[in-house]
């Protein structure tokens, strides 16, 4: 019992920083839905469902633009397709004592900052301490949303419209700083940018809903990349 609370401790302190950083992105996620006519409480809720940041800021534009559920289904399911992989890798650092039943448990919120920490995690990874790693976060982030939700309403407009800038602002902290380091994601990132501006400024492809100008855009780009810059295996490589 003991050893299950100070694990769960552990999980606690480790996930802090990340409960920070997502009560910040969901902040302005709150805005962004109330700009897109989703209330508070139901913005929160699907935080609350939804630990996936640009899964959810994606499905909120394809709400906000009258988008059907297929595309929505495609395009959260491109997004979120990472999660398999890191859910496979995470299983194989999980103490014999995680069952199938808790497994479930842990990938409910297994995002990508969460699985960076516990995968950095020198112990083998309990339900306890995954428990306690992913608690913080999930309030951040659902808290965020509520509260920036509440908040565009009572804020001045330009002030509420000059907070969606934070959205923008967290992709390019994301992408920069691998791009300076990879040139193969700068160049893929700059190819995504291209497509997605012409679908915005090109008067017949600017009839095409913004959930299918997404999923064209994301395969596209990950496609080309993939060509352009195939990963070698290590026979190739020796």
């Amino acid at each position: 019992m003991k050893t299950n609370k100070s694990e769960f401790r552990t999980g606690l302190k480790d996930g802090i920083p990340i409960a920070l950083g997502y009560f910040a992105v969901s902040f302005s996620l709150g805005i962004v839905m109330v700009a897109a006519n989703i209330s508070a409480v139901d913005g929160a809720v699907m935080s609350l469902t939804n630990l996936t940041s640009a899964g959810e800021f994606a499905g909120v534009r394809i709400i906000a633009a009258g988008g059907t559920l297929i595309e929505m289904v495609l395009t959260q399911f491109i997004i979120n397709l990472r999660y398999s992989l890191m859910s496979l890798s995470l299983s194989q650092k999980l103490d014999e004592s995680v069952t199938f039943w808790k497994k479930l448990i842990i990938a409910f919120g297994n995002t990508d900052e969460i699985f960076a920490v516990a995968m950095n995690h020198q112990k083998s990874l309990t339900l306890p301490y995954m428990v306690g790693l992913q608690s913080l976060p999930i309030v951040g982030w659902t808290a965020g949303t509520f509260l920036g939700a509440v908040a565009s309403g009572l804020m001045p407009e330009r002030v509420s419209i000059a907070m969606n800038v934070m959205l923008y602002g967290m992709f390019i902290a994301i992408v920069v700083p691998v791009a300076k380091k990879a040139k193969p994601v700068m160049i893929v990132a700059s190819i995504a940018v291209g497509l997605s501006s012409l679908f915005y400024f090109v008067p017949f492809l600017k009839e095409i809903s913004a959930g299918l100008s997404i999923i064209i855009c994301t395969i596209a780009a990950a496609s080309i990349g993939a060509v352009l810059f195939p990963i070698k295996d290590n026979a190739e490589e020796k």
